[in-house]
């Protein structure tokens, strides 16, 4: 069993970072990742993905420039470096392990965290 923790949300001011980590535990399988978000009353939507190996990542055009993933496969972990937060980036975050397709494509997923919360004031 394949088991995603999330945690770095919390309430910040627009135009502060945060630094999201998701701890992967239960297999010694290192997965492609990918972190979503979802805000009340809209769709999950794609953030960012990366490669088993961390050699291959990408981000949504909304974040680009903004946000960065990668990876510690050593501590089985997945960052996602969050700077000059806008108040449009609230939302609660995912991360997500295993994609089998289109890696923006959060249906793909087969394994999730239960999210953490980011909250952006203006």
């Amino acid at each position: 069993q394949v088991r995603l923790v999330e945690s770095g949300g919390g309430l910040v001011q627009a135009g502060d970072s945060l630094r999201l980590s998701c701890a992967v535990s239960g297999r010694t399988v290192y997965y492609a990742m990918g972190w979503f978000r979802q805000a009340p009353g809209k769709e999950r939507e794609f953030v960012a993905h990366i490669s088993w190996s961390g050699g291959s990542t990408a981000v949504a055009d909304s974040v680009k420039g903004r946000f960065t993933i990668s990876r510690d496969n050593a501590k089985n972990t997945v960052y996602l470096q969050m700077n000059s937060l806008k108040p449009e980036d609230t939302a609660v975050y995912y991360c997500a392990a295993d994609p089998r397709g289109e890696r923006n494509t959060p249906q793909v997923y087969n394994y999730w965290g239960q999210g953490t919360q980011v909250t952006v004031s203006s």
